[in-house]
C-alpha cells in the first residue's frame, strides 16, 4: 500500500503485535518481513522519508521475500 512520506501510525496501532523499528517505523528483517507471518512492508513506512530509488529497492526486496513466502522458501538466497 502506498500511504506517501511517512508512516501512518494507524498502522501500528491496530495491526496487533506489528513491531516497530528504532526510526519509529514498521519493523522488518532483510527480506522486508515484518515478525508477523505474511506481512511484508518497505519504503516510507519503514525509513521514514527517502529517495524514490530507495523506495523502489525496498520493493524488489519486498517481492522477492514475498514470493519466497509463498513458494515456502526460507533463505533469500533460495528466492533468486
Amino acid at each position: 500500500m502506498a500511504i506517501g512520506t511517512k508512516l501512518n501510525r494507524l498502522i501500528l496501532e491496530t495491526t496487533e503485535d506489528l513491531g516497530a523499528n528504532d526510526r519509529g517505523g514498521i519493523g522488518v528483517d532483510e527480506r522486508a518481513a515484518t515478525n508477523r507471518p505474511g506481512i511484508f512492508a518497505g519504503g516510507d513506512a519503514v525509513t521514514g522519508a527517502a529517495t524514490v530509488i530507495k523506495a523502489m529497492g525496498a520493493g524488489k526486496t519486498a517481492a522477492a521475500g514475498i514470493d519466497a513466502y509463498i513458494c515456502g522458501k526460507d533463505s533469500e538466497k533460495e528466492a533468486r
